[in-house]
C-alpha cells in the first residue's frame, strides 16, 4: 500500500506554512521529525487520516466544533444555501441568512445590530475600533486606550495582540503594538486555605477599581474573557468578578467588551458565559462555535445607544470597517443551522449530565499526584501538571496521538474540550488515553531539570 499520509505530509511541508507552529519541529519532506497528520474525513468526534487511522478530537479542532464533525443538519443547510446564493457583498446589499442570524443573535444576547467578520481576532478589532470611535463621535476622543486582564488572549492581529497578555504571542511584534494596560486576573487557583474564589474575585475587582479611578478619563474599554481565560491555561474564576466589573464600567463610563469567542455557545454550561453572572455587556464578540465548527465567521453585537452614535449624515461618523466576506451567506446558514440544533436537541441540559459523566471518567487523571488544580466548567476540563520537562506539551501531545487522541496542552496545563456529542464509550476512551499519555510523558523526565508549572512552550 502506498503511504498516503507521507505523500500529503511531504506536499504540505513543501507548500504550507502552518499556524502557531515552529515549522522546523516538523522537519522536511526528506527528513521528517514530528509528523503532520493529514486528515481527509471526519465524523462525530472522530478525525481520520489518509491511511484510515482515527483520532478522537479532544479539543474540538481548536475549540470550534460543538455537535460533531459532518453533522447532517448543518451539511444540508450548506447544500441548500449553495443552491441559492454563495456570496454577495454586504455593503449596499443584504440577504436572508444574515438578517435571520442577526435577529436570532440579538434575541439571544439582548444586543442588536450585528457586525460580521471572519474570525475571532477580527471580532476583537471590530469591537475595540467601535468603542474608540464611539467616544470620538461623543466628543471624548481622549478615551482611546484599552485595558485587559493579565494572561488575557484576544487574537493575534495587531489590534488584538495589543490587548493580549501572553508574551509568546506578542513579544516579537511589540514594536508594532500600542499596548493596552493590564490588571490582575481573578484566577481562582489563588484560592487556598481560608481564601475563597469569591475573595480572589473581590481583590481583583478592587485592583481594577483603583486603576479605573486614576485612568478612566482616557480609557475606552476593558476587554476580558468571561469565566475562563482559555489560552493562558484554562484559568477559571468566580462570576462575582464579572458583576463587579460591570458595576465599575458603568460608574467610570468605560465600555465592557466580553470576548465570548471561545467560551460562548454553551461551552461553560450556559449559552454565553457572562450569563452566569447575570450581567449585560456593551459589546460581545462571537466566533468559533458560532458555525458549529464548519466555516469561519465572527460577529460583534452592541447596544442601540452605541449604534446610534454612528448614525449620522456625516460619512466619517459611520463605522468604516469592512471585510470582503462580511456576512457570507454560507457561513450565516451554518450558524443558523447550529442555533437550530441548540433549540432542537436541548444540548445545554444534556451537557450537564455529559460534563458530570466525563468528570467521573477523568477521576484517575484528577487524582494523579502530579496533577494540581483539577477543574471544570461546563464542557471545559483542565489540570496543571507538575513536571520538570520544559517541552512537556509537545511530548504529551505526541503520547496522546500515539493513543488515538488529540490533546494539546497549553504549557503544563492539560485540558480537554471535546464536542458536546461525545458518547459514554468515547469519553472513556478519551479519559483513559489522557491518563496513559500523562504517565508515559512523566516517565521521560530527567531529574536534573528544574520543576516548572504553567510555562507556555508553543504547542
Amino acid at each position: 500500500m502506498n503511504d498516503l499520509n507521507a505523500e500529503w505530509r511531504n506536499r504540505s511541508l513543501k507548500a504550507v506554512w502552518h499556524p502557531c507552529t515552529q515549522m522546523k519541529l516538523h522537519g522536511t519532506a526528506e527528513q521528517p521529525r514530528h509528523a503532520l497528520i493529514p486528515i481527509v474525513r471526519a465524523q462525530g468526534v472522530w478525525l481520520e487520516d489518509a491511511q484510515g487511522q482515527k483520532f478522537l478530537d479532544g479539543i474540538s479542532s481548536w475549540w470550534v466544533n460543538l455537535f460533531g464533525h459532518n453533522h447532517p443538519h448543518i451539511r444540508q443547510a450548506l447544500v441548500d444555501q449553495l443552491d441559492r446564493l454563495d456570496h454577495v457583498m454586504l455593503a449596499g446589499f443584504t440577504h436572508p441568512p444574515v438578517v435571520e442570524l442577526s435577529e436570532r443573535l440579538a434575541a439571544l444576547t439582548g444586543l442588536g445590530h450585528a457586525f460580521y467578520g471572519s474570525d475571532g481576532a477580527s471580532a476583537t478589532e471590530i469591537a475595540l475600533k467601535m468603542s474608540a470611535h464611539f467616544w470620538r463621535n461623543a466628543g471624548r476622543a481622549e478615551k482611546c486606550k484599552f485595558l485587559g486582564l493579565q494572561g488575557g488572549y484576544h487574537g493575534e492581529t495587531v489590534g488584538a495582540l495589543a490587548v493580549t497578555d501572553i508574551p509568546l504571542f506578542r513579544t516579537a511584534y511589540a514594536p508594532l503594538l500600542r499596548l493596552g494596560a493590564t490588571v490582575p486576573s481573578p484566577d481562582a487557583r489563588r484560592a487556598e486555605g481560608s481564601i475563597t474564589p469569591a475573595m480572589v474575585a473581590e481583590e481583583a475587582a478592587a485592583q481594577l477599581e483603583a486603576w479605573l479611578d486614576e485612568h478612566h478619563p482616557c480609557t475606552a474599554a476593558i476587554i476580558l474573557e468571561p469565566m475562563v481565560q482559555c489560552a493562558s491555561g484554562m484559568v477559571m474564576y468566580h462570576p462575582l468578578y464579572l458583576q463587579r466589573v460591570r458595576d465599575l464600567c458603568t460608574r467610570f463610563e468605560v465600555h465592557l467588551v466580553l470576548d465570548e469567542i471561545a467560551v460562548g455557545f454553551g461551552r461553560t454550561g450556559t449559552m454565553f458565559a457572562h450569563q452566569q453572572a447575570g450581567i449585560h455587556p456593551d459589546f460581545i464578540c462571537l466566533s468559533k462555535g458560532l458555525t458549529g465548527g464548519t466555516l469561519p465567521l465572527s460577529a460583534v453585537l452592541t447596544t442601540d445607544g452605541i449604534y446610534e452614535a454612528f448614525y449620522d449624515d456625516d460619512v466619517a461618523r459611520g463605522f468604516l470597517h469592512s471585510h470582503s466576506y462580511t456576512g457570507n451567506p454560507l457561513a450565516c446558514r451554518a450558524a443558523l443551522a447550529t442555533l437550530d440544533l441548540f433549540e432542537q436537541t436541548g444540548i445545554l441540559e444534556k451537557n450537564v449530565q455529559t460534563s458530570k459523566r466525563l468528570w467521573t471518567q477523568f477521576a484517575p487523571l484528577s487524582n494523579h499526584p502530579r496533577a494540581h488544580h483539577a477543574r471544570k466548567l461546563g464542557m471545559i476540563f483542565a489540570w496543571d501538571i507538575e513536571t520538570s520537562l520544559p517541552d512537556f506539551a509537545k511530548r504529551y501531545a505526541a503520547q496522546a496521538l500515539a493513543r488515538g487522541v488529540i490533546l494539546r496542552p497549553i504549557g503544563h496545563t492539560v485540558y480537554a474540550m471535546p464536542p458536546y456529542v461525545i458518547s459514554d464509550s468515547e469519553g472513556k476512551f478519551l479519559a483513559e488515553a489522557a491518563f496513559a499519555a500523562l504517565e508515559a510523558t512523566l516517565a521521560q523526565e530527567s531529574h536534573a531539570q528544574t520543576s516548572r508549572v504553567g510555562t507556555i512552550d508553543g504547542v
